[in-house]
């Protein structure tokens, strides 16, 4: 999952971005109203977080503005004014939610996680394929009659695999989604997660589910 935090505290926006990835989520940061707009425009994210007192315009103007181009991925507001009208203003702009400053990291990272359990109501806290299951709630993965344990990044990893099945999905891809804005994607860091979690889910089985194609990428699911 990739998460856009649009943020003009430096040390606000990093203590996020590094709370964010250590429980496997990728996170870019943006300082200003405007790159914000232009980032969220131009990415997949899941989720933005985003200030209302920003140096070049308002949260709530940005806000308004993502929706008025179609952008529908869900917002959290943070500020750190506590009036009804400020959340009013926010939530009318088209905001999912609200955080007042200053807040436990933990909370926001529970708002997070129900922002995006809402859009996956259809799809439930369970993603399966075959005999692999992986809870999001959880997070938990389990193939078969066995206890799969996976690192963050591992999971985020399988997560989005398991969302896009049968697809060749390149480096760049994969990187788009499952790490930063600033990742390498020429680097061989993606084959090293990818070889770790073929070993986990696949070693012992005889159907692999994680599959290399040369010159391509990688593919999750059955070959025939």
């Amino acid at each position: 999952m990739r998460v856009l935090i649009v943020e003009d505290n430096p040390k606000i926006a990093a203590g996020l971005q590094k709370g964010l990835q250590e429980n496997g989520f990728a996170a870019d940061i943006a300082h200003e109203g405007f790159s914000g707009e232009e980032l969220a425009a131009g990415g997949e994210y899941d989720v933005i977080i985003l200030d209302l007192m920003l140096p070049d315009r308002d949260g709530v103007e940005v806000c308004r503005n993502l929706r008025r181009r179609k952008i529908s991925t869900p917002v959290l507001m943070l500020t750190a004014l506590s009036g009804t009208d400020d959340k009013v203003a926010g939530l009318d702009a088209g905001a999912d939610d609200y955080l007042t400053k200053p807040f436990e990291f933990e909370e926001l990272l529970a708002r997070v996680r129900a922002l995006l359990r809402r859009g996956e109501a259809s799809e439930g806290r369970v993603l399966k394929f075959e005999d692999l299951e992986l809870d999001l709630y959880s997070r938990h993965a389990r193939r078969g009659e066995r206890d799969v344990e996976l690192s963050n990044k591992e999971f985020a990893l399988l997560e989005y695999l398991m969302r896009t099945p049968n697809r060749v999905l390149s480096r760049a891809q994969i990187s788009e989604k499952v790490w930063d804005m600033n990742f390498d994607a020429s680097s061989n860091v993606i084959d090293v997660y990818v070889s770790s979690l073929r070993k986990k889910v696949d070693r012992g089985f005889d159907r692999e589910l994680i599959h290399t194609v040369k010159g391509a990428g990688y593919r999750f699911g059955i070959m025939d």
